[in-house]
């Protein structure tokens, strides 16, 4: 397998992560936890990573459009289509949670 993402694919996965970071952020809000930006931003790089360079690199430039320096991009964004009904998940559980006064791990 031969990586080809250079640094501006770098980059704009880099700012996707953060932008997902955020939104993280934003759903966990009021659960005072102030590492689940921090994940989301890590595991959506990862994520797309795997999908830009593992799940669909054997594409050519041709083959996947747009294609940013070795990113592809539309590709990646299906880790918002997944990543996102994820967080709602995990804010659903978390709050039911902390609703019936549970406490420990």
């Amino acid at each position: 397998m031969q990586w080809d993402l250079g640094w501006q694919g770098i980059a704009v996965l880099a700012g996707l992560s953060v932008g997902f970071g955020i939104l993280t952020e934003l759903f966990f809000l009021s659960a005072k936890t102030w590492w689940a930006g921090l994940i989301g931003a890590v595991v959506f790089f990862l994520v797309g990573l795997l999908i830009s360079e593992v799940w669909f690199g054997w594409a050519t430039g041709e083959d996947l459009q747009p294609n940013i320096d070795g990113l592809s991009f539309d590709e990646v964004l299906i880790g918002f289509a997944v990543g996102i009904p994820v967080l709602l998940a995990a804010r659903y559980l978390t709050s039911r949670r902390s609703r019936a006064g549970h406490v420990g791990p």
